[in-house]
């Protein structure tokens, strides 16, 4: 199996693990470079809310943050989520080799009982 950095998976699913956060990188993926205020208006929550929501997703290097002047841009990482689509490629594998037999093992009962 390919090594993953524990570490770094952990950050990643946990910062996708929340709702508002995965929306907040589904925002930034249709207009990047949002300012921090930008990014909250459609959200239901506080500006801090949202800059704790930020600061995890920065932390789990899903989103950097650029300071120009007083101004806070964000942009979306999707390099975190590639090593995590990884991770879960491997135990696709593992499924769709086990869905599989299970498929070869029901066919097989169906033309014995024809």
């Amino acid at each position: 199996m390919v090594k993953f950095q524990a570490a770094q998976l952990d950050r990643t699913f946990s910062a996708l693990a929340d709702p508002t956060r995965r929306a907040l990188l589904a925002r930034l993926e249709r207009e990047d470079g949002l300012s921090v205020s930008e990014l909250a208006k459609p959200f239901p929550v506080s500006l801090p809310a949202i800059m704790k929501h930020l600061e995890v997703l920065s932390d789990a290097g899903l989103v950097t943050r650029t300071k120009t002047g007083r101004t806070v841009s964000c942009r979306l990482n999707a390099e975190p989520m590639e090593e995590a689509m990884g991770w879960l490629a491997h135990y696709q594998r593992f499924w769709t080799q086990r869905l599989d037999a299970l498929e070869a093992l029901l066919e097989a009962r169906r033309k014995g009982e024809g």
